[in-house]
């Protein structure tokens, strides 16, 4: 205790008098406050996953020499009869959702149609991008979701490891997956199910997030504590919970509305710690806040994507590369230039679970454009201090009508307008925005975009989590974006410090008045028994 003290008054950081005092007594409550008991659950798993699934090998039904992905489908179908319906009521299925955003209503936006400032938007380019839907055959916007055959079982609960969906195949696998074996290893999913494509988002590994990563799939505590093999090794649907096929948890790219969302207080609960003043933290602070103080943490992630110089050719007209040190795509003719990032420091905002997103139709109104924007303030009672990346790009829009531009791709031949074959931007400009019905000019240019991505995978273990002096100083806080609120040790305000300095001095000197009462009283007392001699 007598070293944490020192260390307050000694840190030359804390200029503030009043200030120190403040923290001086948040340290002590901190020290000797009476702790809560933690009410901790260890592990909690979805009720199902505990138990293991059915030996699928048994099954005669799957013995079969399978010759479409979708005779599998319909295998699973015949028995799991309600399984279907249920899928194509999900999100991973429609690439949709239905929410409310405030100003605009109810909306159904998705990854079919919104935009994004990595590979811009799937539209066009359906066939490429599909690699990551959960269904077989989508390859432009007149896939039939209502076609249960074509739903992709053996994506996520293959456990054989031998299924993989193939590049610009619209969904369908490589030809040389043996489905019969896939079939008849099913479970439920692991964390290679849902890597494959979470993990790989945005053309590679780690891309999109900075915390999903393929390093998670064999890891240690000081990467993730909860999926490491040598912790608890979970899974992700143990914290994903998923109640017919409807699975807990948000990505804001796409997502708009605070609902269903996987919370660290479902295992942990709302009051995770054994000091009372650090669970009055999580009132206004996210758990992801303090626990989650780096992201890329093994691998890098990318921080900025940087269209505008996309469609360059080498001297024998043919798309080039170029790697950074670590061996990364530095430039790609295909996408223009990166820069990548590891062991960062997030970016902070007060974050309520809500968020808008911009439209293909809608003006720009603001550089740099806000692919969408995650709702919050100090004053919601329902925001808290959230940890994310902040990704930053530069990306084509109509200098006339003033709107970002979906650009076409990818395409299986030459000639159609697709980027990444004719290598010819009003070409794909125009090709994107006819395909999504949307007027284009013809007058192109690139104009600065940002998107914000919330944080929530790559937990440090607790003692390596955030120390009181990381925000709660007044040179380099990680929280001095954050300028709508008084925060003890960050900011300086005269009657907040001074009257510390002024109470401090009248409780000390209350205590010397008291002292020296309680003396004379003493005396007086001991003077008035002493025996008459």
């Amino acid at each position: 205790m007598s070293f944490v003290l020192f260390r307050f008054i000694k840190d030359k950081r804390m200029r503030s008098t009043g200030t120190t005092i403040i923290l001086l007594i948040a340290t002590v409550l901190t020290a000797f406050g009476q702790d809560k008991e933690m009410d901790y659950i260890p592990r909690k798993q979805n009720p199902a996953y505990q138990n293991k699934s059915v030996d699928h090998s048994k099954f005669p039904e799957l013995h079969k020499d399978f010759t479409s992905p979708q005779q599998v489908t319909n295998t699973c179908l015949s028995c799991h009869t309600e399984r279907g319906m249920e899928v194509m009521k999900t999100a991973h299925w429609n690439w949709e959702r239905e929410a409310h955003i405030e100003g605009r209503g109810v909306t159904y936006l998705g990854k079919q149609n919104l935009i994004n400032n990595f590979c811009t938007g799937i539209s066009g380019s359906e066939g490429t991008c599909t690699r990551c839907h959960i269904g077989y055959g989508y390859d432009d916007k007149s896939f039939d979701f209502s076609n249960q055959s074509n739903i992709d079982c053996l994506v996520c609960h293959d456990n054989s490891g031998t299924y993989t969906k193939a590049p610009g195949a619209a969904g369908y696998p490589y030809p040389q997956v043996d489905l019969s074996h896939a079939a008849q290893s099913v479970g439920y999913p692991k964390k290679n199910n849902c890597g494959v494509c979470h993990f790989y988002s945005a053309g590679g590994n780690n891309v999109k997030n900075g915390t999903l990563d393929k390093a998670l799939l064999n890891t240690t505590r000081d990467v993730d504590v909860h999926m490491a093999k040598d912790g608890p090794d979970m899974a992700c649907v143990e914290c994903h919970i998923t109640e017919k096929h409807q699975m807990k948890g948000k990505y804001y790219g796409v997502s708009s509305m605070n609902r269903d969302r996987a919370t660290c207080a479902e295992c942990h609960t709302e009051q995770p710690h054994d000091k009372s003043i650090l669970n009055e933290h999580t009132l206004k602070v996210s758990c992801q806040t303090c626990h989650i103080p780096t992201y890329a943490k093994v691998n890098p992630t990318k921080i900025n994507w940087d269209w505008s110089t996309a469609t360059k050719l080498d001297e024998n007209g043919k798309p080039y590369a170029i790697d950074n040190d670590e061996g990364h795509h530095s430039y790609l003719s295909i996408k223009g230039s990166f820069k990548w990032g590891s062991n960062l420091e997030p970016d902070y905002i007060w974050f309520n679970g809500t968020a808008d997103h911009h439209l293909l139709p809608d003006k720009i109104q603001e550089v740099p454009v806000q692919i969408n924007t995650l709702n919050g303030s100090y004053n919601d009672k329902q925001s808290k201090i959230w940890p994310v990346k902040i990704h930053t790009g530069k990306q084509p829009y109509d200098k006339k009508y003033n709107t970002l531009i979906q650009v076409k791709l990818w395409d299986k031949e030459k000639g159609k307008g697709a980027l990444w074959k004719d290598f010819d931007w009003a070409a794909a400009a125009e090709a994107g925005m006819e395909y999504v019905g949307l007027p284009y000019s013809g007058e192109y240019g690139f104009i600065e975009t940002e998107m914000t991505l919330p944080l929530s995978h790559m937990v440090s273990p607790a003692d390596q989590s955030l120390s009181c002096t990381e925000c709660h100083t007044r040179e380099d806080s990680r929280l001095e974006g954050l300028s709508d609120f008084y925060m003890p040790g960050r900011d300086y305000n005269a009657a907040i410090d001074n009257g510390g300095v002024i109470l401090i001095i009248l409780s000390l000197v209350g205590v010397a008045v008291h002292a020296v009462i309680r003396i004379m009283s003493y005396r007086r007392r001991k003077k008035e028994i002493e025996p008459i001699k």
